[in-house]
């Protein structure tokens, strides 16, 4: 086990969606470290929230498992072209989508100029996420919630219903639930609300697509060192990001990957249907 950081951290604070370029210390998305194998050889792949943390961390992943990526992400420039151009370092093409997945038509977009692009879609990584903390029902406002579901589970449903037509037997769809969606923090009540609905809303797809050869699955992870934890928590709480967990630190991205390499490539064709927890030994439920 590599030896990763652990709390306390430097107390930090960035804006909404923040960049892991400011982050301290910086995330381990497996830039030097990730080796392919081809296991995703000749493949195409939609991410989402693909410009930092766990997206970033896929994106590595797949591109140097042979895969040409298109990354979707709401307006992190910086990060997305550090990111595109990893995917290109590694031989591979890269499509970029700025933009805000609350829009289902933006939604469509991705797909419709991925499938154009590429010919087809293999993998769907529906993986962006909004969150912020309250301590209080009262203190959430409505356009708040509104907005975690139209970004969280909303986005979801649009990207999978556009991407479908465009997949063929052996391709698959892979969502980003949490911890929250079994074990909520009440702070992160909207959030945690929306990753149940994202579990749940796996599980159905997963029987739905069933009979056409298209797998649908979730990865559920605890804490994740990604750049929307100063973005979205104070800075006492960022300071001691994830010690409450048996492992005793949060996740690095690229501790991630290797669920969704597995869960993407073909080897995996009797997977479906379920939940990969990877949450530093903290049981689910």
């Amino acid at each position: 086990m590599r030896d990763y950081p652990k709390p306390p951290f430097p107390k930090q604070q960035q804006e909404l969606p923040g960049s892991f370029q400011k982050m301290d210390p910086k995330p381990d998305h497996g830039e030097e470290s990730w080796r392919g194998a081809n296991r995703l050889e000749g493949m195409k792949a939609i991410i989402t929230g693909g410009d930092s943390g766990i997206g970033r961390a896929v994106a590595i992943a797949f591109a140097r498992e042979g895969a040409d990526v298109a990354l979707s992400y709401l307006d992190e420039t910086d990060d997305a072209q550090s990111t595109a151009q990893l995917v290109r370092d590694a031989g591979r093409e890269c499509l970029t989508f700025p933009g805000d997945l609350s829009d289902p038509e933006h939604c469509r977009r991705i797909i419709a100029e991925t499938a154009q692009a590429f010919g087809k879609i293999d993998i769907l990584v529906n993986n962006a996420a909004h969150q912020l903390t309250f301590d209080k029902i009262e203190n959430i406002p409505d356009e708040e919630w509104r907005y975690t579901f139209a970004t969280n589970i909303d986005a979801m449903f649009y990207l999978t219903k556009a991407a479908v037509p465009h997949m063929g037997p052996g391709s698959s769809i892979i969502n980003t639930a949490s911890i929250n969606s079994d074990n909520p923090s009440p702070n992160l009540l909207a959030y945690a609300t929306t990753k149940g609905a994202i579990q749940n809303f796996t599980m159905g797809l997963a029987q739905m697509l069933a009979e056409r050869g298209i797998r649908a699955n979730a990865v559920a992870p605890g804490p994740v060192w990604t750049p929307l934890i100063p973005a979205s928590m104070d800075a006492e709480k960022v300071s001691n990001f994830g010690a409450n967990y048996p492992i005793g630190r949060p996740a690095q991205p690229v501790e991630l990957a290797s669920a969704y390499v597995m869960l993407a490539e073909p080897m995996s064709s009797y997977v479906s249907g379920t939940t990969i927890a990877v949450t530093g030994g903290k049981p689910m439920m």
